[in-house]
């Protein structure tokens, strides 16, 4: 584990840089530079919306910390992502492991449950040694990757004409 989190706070790592590290590098690079297309995307909005909507009798509900983790909701032995799809799963899984990961290192340990409200689907979401080792092997990736001059070369995947940034990379 990083025995500080000095370059997690340093690199101002979000959980949405982490989740974008593992759907794509080009779109981590162009949103930490303060390339921000989301809020013109209609899926976007309605991720939002459903957040907003979903689960209203839970108390704690978009809890920040430190300005890099913003947990949708917080109960007692538990955080609860909230997710439109289960498209991109991988990358949620890891945007909520990171949360997980950051509790931890300031001695809060829960379990994390990724929520698709849409589905009626939940997955219960537990840091494991091994996924420890995938965050901290990814913010190093991170690190480099958004220390370089200019942004990763665009790579068409199935999902990027979904994506906000689509125009951006292949217009």
């Amino acid at each position: 584990m990083i025995k500080t989190f000095e370059s997690v706070d340093s690199l101002h790592l979000t959980g949405v840089k982490i989740n974008y590290f593992f759907v794509c590098k080009r779109k981590l690079w162009l949103f930490d530079r303060g390339i921000q297309m989301e809020q013109e995307s209609d899926r976007v909005l309605l991720g939002k919306l459903l957040d907003e909507s979903s689960y209203p009798r839970r108390k704690k509900r978009r809890i920040t910390i430190n300005d890099l983790i913003a947990i949708d909701i917080v109960d007692e032995d538990s955080i609860r992502e909230v997710k439109y799809s289960q498209a991109l799963e991988k990358a949620s899984i890891m945007q909520i492991g990171y949360y997980l990961y950051y509790l931890r290192s300031l001695g809060i340990e829960k379990k994390g449950i990724l929520s698709y409200p849409k589905l009626r689907k939940s997955k219960e979401v537990i840091l494991t040694e091994e996924m420890v080792c995938e965050l901290e092997d990814a913010i190093k990736e991170i690190e480099k990757l958004i220390s370089q001059p200019s942004p990763p070369e665009a790579v068409r995947k199935p999902y990027c004409k979904k994506c906000a940034y689509f125009e951006f990379c292949f217009g």
